[in-house]
């Protein structure tokens, strides 16, 4: 029986101050094929672009054990290849169409494909999101399954393995929950599960979970539901109905006593203690008051725990706990990372501390408010694209069975009582049984809470050709599943849409602050960035990591608010403020309701023109500075972007620099420097001002009055400094991480600045080799090839000074030499063998996205930005669509040799040398240099 079901969503929010924001509406309409099939339609004609995303309920809780990480080898599976869409699947009609690329995720609970694409794209969707449900399985064989478990194996690595804490979540989850528990397991799975899968495996889970009855489609955006249902149930409808799925029980995790685990973490340089208590499921009532508990208890300088661990204890310079819901379960967590050699159970002292703060005080309906007001601006954030929308429906729809949930969730987050607050602290922390985890450098176990038990965490051992060798060229064999007509034939493109340019305004104020702009009343929200160019650049030498710390100071109170004053006004009005530095400027960075923009720009202005310099704050930023210094040292991508930096532009010359400065310069830093900093360099006549959202450039212009007057302009005078050329031969350098499972890999030379001629044609360039996601050479032969990584990418970095060009990836450790290798052989083909069909693919991807190119608000900052920085037309979009069309093979030639010459580059590895240092000399480019010493002592 097929259902149809409209709905409009009002959503009815109310700020702090009682009054009623204006109604949003949220126009759905929801249908359910015969098969099962639930589809929901959002239209939004605000730009010429559609998202569509099919989400399938099973993630990990839908796996058994010896069993795990099936739902998530899914999500790259489903990529790969259908029946009709042939081997690329997907990833190469994305990238022919404009799409934004297809992405995907997996949860516990749920698996999500999603993708903005031109709106002439979308019958060519539905026809490919259907292949993927209906004409899949047949072509995934052994030698695909091979594949993709080295490629899921590497996102392990990457995400767990080699960093820092990473194994933590491992650790709670199996001792929180039971071992008949869905959620005992992590949604990756382990790698000796991933290792054991077998084809028969895999097409079993397929078919029992990928059926119409357990998935929604979501089409939203500027579609004619009309002609969009109509195309649903041509390429859906004939997709047979699955077996009925019976809903999982909800039950908690279990803790019959408190238990304390350990770990010697390899990458760790400072202690982490983890607190975590049994909760409630999403969307529980009680999952409301613990969002507002958990943000109120951590979130801002009033909170019981910043000021007791913060301010009194002086033990962290950050406290952080959050409400982990899932559809089953949930669970309460609280994370400190201590300061280096702070002994965890002085932490655990002050989390007691805290919690009787909190039950003391309570919570206050003026803090209640505040962070309901946060909620209320977090929420139209989410909804400020096609894409956001589409997945808030799909959600809504997967869990409860209506898309239009979101009103009675609103409701209910607003609806939080003080009383709640403390109901849910008593009923789910107070006294209760926990887990918590210490996870320490190696060899400092001293530091763990006291009585901890060694967590039982499996390390991957770095053995060469440990892998199963496979051919993913080989073509699958079977027979086609039969359809009513024939869908081989991709369908055609839509009308073309017009590319619509948002219209940009300019001020100037008197004291020289340039104003850029655009309205746009999507969403009642304005975003705007205060510029000041200079950033690390006027630092001295011997003073770096001032510009940062000066950024950072600013956040901290002003001449008339302490912090917690200023942190109040700011979350009283739903908005948000941060101040921040980069290499080349100092952003003053906001976001806010529309009807309180005024006020938040008064906050922003009054943090700017009236600083508090607090000698105390100052204190506990250079603490909190240092900190992440040592945690850095051990973290290998930061290793490898800091070194990678100083290569490339040599030691003199600061932007080689870390832009948090180094243990020895933050250490000598004075409060003065940053008084002194800030008089000289902090001038409106190096500053812009971008401005999106729902304001018009006459309220703007009046809003800006105060700054006008009250902010004096003074002469600053940015140094410049010279990006060498590229080497003239190359060098191996290897920095080592005893025990990687991964190698970093950072292989590049200085390049280009953005305003250089060949800046974007060499962009243009660059799509096929490594711009391209899954369309470039780069992932198919590393990734999808030989499964060596998850993911390696190439670009251009220029901004008004020369960057480099890079090309950056993480690969198992053990194919460290094939990886570079690999990339070599690329680059020294690639001018002679880029074809007719790159063109094409470079050139219709390019033109063709830019339906999408200003669809989101931070697009369109984005815009202001190449508009202010390097002084381009308001139209420079269609600019560039005529470099594209004029582009030639013969110039994509010209210009890959003068800019991708693999015997002009640095090749950086950042991994374990006693495996691979040796084994890099055969890449052919001498005796790698070795940047610091072995680390042998930190080995086990």
């Amino acid at each position: 029986m097929k259902k149809i079901i409209v709905f409009v969503l009002a959503a009815f929010v109310l700020s702090a101050c009682k009054e009623k924001t204006p109604e949003l509406n949220i126009n759905y309409k929801k249908i359910e094929l015969e098969n099962g099939l639930d589809v929901v339609f959002h239209v939004d004609k605000s730009d010429p672009v559609v998202a569509v995303e099919l989400m399938v309920h099973v993630g990990s809780a839908r796996e058994v054990e010896g069993r795990t990480g099936f739902a998530h080898l899914f999500e790259h599976l489903l990529f790969l290849e259908s029946e009709n869409l042939g081997k690329g699947g997907l990833d190469k009609m994305s990238a022919r169409i404009g799409g934004s690329g297809a992405n995907g995720s997996t949860s516990r609970d749920r698996t999500n494909y999603l993708q903005t694409v031109p709106k002439d794209a979308l019958e060519k969707m539905i026809w490919a999101e259907a292949d993927k449900l209906g004409w899949f399985i047949n072509t995934v064989t052994d030698p695909v399954l091979a594949k993709e478990k080295q490629v899921v194996k590497n996102e392990k690595r990457q995400s767990v393995d080699n960093r820092p804490y990473g194994h933590n979540q491992y650790v709670i989850d199996k001792n929180l929950y039971p071992k008949d528990h869905p959620y005992n397991w992590q949604v990756i799975g382990s790698l000796e599960d991933l290792q054991n899968a077998t084809l028969q495996d895999v097409k079993t889970f397929f078919k029992k979970w990928y059926v119409p009855n357990n998935a929604t489609l979501v089409l939203s955006g500027d579609i004619d539901i009309e002609q969009a249902t109509k195309w649903v149930k041509k390429y859906f409808i004939e997709i047979p109905r699955g077996e009925e799925i019976e809903p999982l029980e909800k039950k908690s995790g279990i803790v019959n006593e408190t238990k304390f685990l350990y770990y010697e973490d390899n990458f760790a340089r400072v202690p982490q203690l983890t607190m975590v208590w049994p909760a409630v499921e999403n969307y529980h009532p009680d999952a409301y008051a613990l969002e507002v508990l958990t943000e109120y208890l951590t979130s801002g300088k009033k909170a019981p725990f910043n000021q007791v661990l913060i301010d009194d204890l002086k033990l962290t310079s950050n406290t952080s706990m959050y409400n982990y819901s899932s559809e089953l379960a949930g669970q309460t967590q609280l994370v400190i990372r201590a300061f280096k050699g702070k002994d965890l159970d002085e932490v655990k002292k002050g989390v007691e501390k805290a919690f009787a703060k909190f039950e003391e005080e309570g919570i206050s309906e003026k803090d209640l408010n505040r962070i309901k007001a946060g909620q209320e601006t977090r929420f139209y954030r989410s909804l400020s694209s096609v894409l956001g929308k589409g997945t808030n429906l799909a959600s809504y729809n997967t869990y409860t069975g209506n898309p239009g949930f979101v009103t009675k969730d609103i409701q209910r987050t607003l609806g939080v009582t003080t009383d709640d607050v403390m109901r849910v602290y008593n009923t789910y922390i107070k006294d209760k049984n926990f887990i918590a985890t210490s996870f320490v450098p190696k060899n400092s176990a001293e530091l763990a809470l006291e009585n901890s038990t060694l967590a039982d965490v499996v390390e991957e051992q770095i053995v060469i050709g440990a892998e199963e060798k496979f051919d993913p060229k080989i073509a699958a064999t079977y027979t086609k599943t039969p359809s009513t007509f024939d869908r081989s034939i991709e369908p055609p493109y839509g009308e073309t849409p017009s590319l619509a340019v948002p219209e940009v305004y300019q001020n100037k104020l008197e004291n020289g602050l340039e104003v850029y702009g655009i309205e746009n009343n999507e969403v009642p929200l304005v975003q705007f960035n205060l510029v000041i160019n200079g950033g690390q650049l006027l630092e001295s030498m011997d003073k770096l990591g001032v510009a940062n710390l000066t950024a950072s100071l600013l956040n901290k109170g002003t001449k008339n608010k302490s912090v917690s004053e200023l942190e109040e006004a700011i979350q009283e009005l739903g908005a948000s403020i941060n101040i921040y530095a980069s290499k080349e400027n100092i952003t003053i960075s906001g976001t806010s309701l529309r009807r309180n923009y005024e006020k938040t720009l008064a906050l922003a202005q009054e943090m700017l023109l009236e600083p508090r310099f607090d000698e105390e704050e100052f204190e506990l930023l250079k603490k909190a500075t240092l900190s992440r210094l040592r945690q850095q040292e051990a973290s290998p991508n930061s290793v490898a972007s800091n070194k990678y930096n100083e290569l490339i532009y040599g030691e003199n010359n600061i932007r080689a620099k870390n832009t948090l400065g180094n243990i020895n310069s933050v250490t000598s830093i004075t409060l003065d420097d940053l008084k002194n900093y800030y008089n000289k360099f902090i001038s409106p006549s190096v500053s812009k001002l971008l401005v999106v959202g729902d304001i018009s450039k006459e309220n703007v212009t009046q809003s800006l009055a105060k700054l006008n007057q009250n902010w004096e302009a003074k002469e600053v005078t940015i140094p410049e400094y010279k990006t060498p050329d590229a080497p003239e031969k190359p060098t191996v350098y290897f920095y080592d991480i005893p025990n990687a499972k991964q190698s970093v890999l950072l292989f590049g030379a200085p390049a280009l600045a953005a305003t250089d001629e060949d800046y974007y044609p060499a962009s243009v360039m660059n799509y096929i080799l490594g711009g391209g996601g899954f369309a470039s050479r780069l992932t198919q032969e590393l990734r999808e090839g030989k499964g060596y990584t998850y993911g390696i990418r190439s670009g251009f970095s220029g901004t008004n000074a020369k960057g480099a060009f890079t090309i950056s990836s993480g690969v198992r450790s053990n194919v460290t030499l094939e990886s570079a290798q690999l990339v070599k052989k690329i680059l020294e083909e690639y001018p002679t063998t880029f074809s007719d069909k790159d063109l094409e693919t470079t050139k219709s991807f390019l033109i063709k996205s830019n339906a999408r190119a200003f669809e989101t608000s931070r697009a369109k900052l984005n815009m202001l930005t190449n508009i202010s920085d390097y002084g381009m037309s308001p139209d420079y979009v269609k600019d560039r669509e005529k470099i594209v069309n004029n582009m030639t093979k013969e110039r994509i030639t010209e210009l890959a040799n003068k800019y991708l010459n693999p015997e002009k580059m640095i090749w950086l590895v950042v991994g374990d040398a006693e495996t691979q240092f040796d084994r890099m000399k055969e890449l052919g480019y001498g005796e790698p240099v070795l940047l610091n010493k072995r680390q042998e002592k930190i080995k086990k």
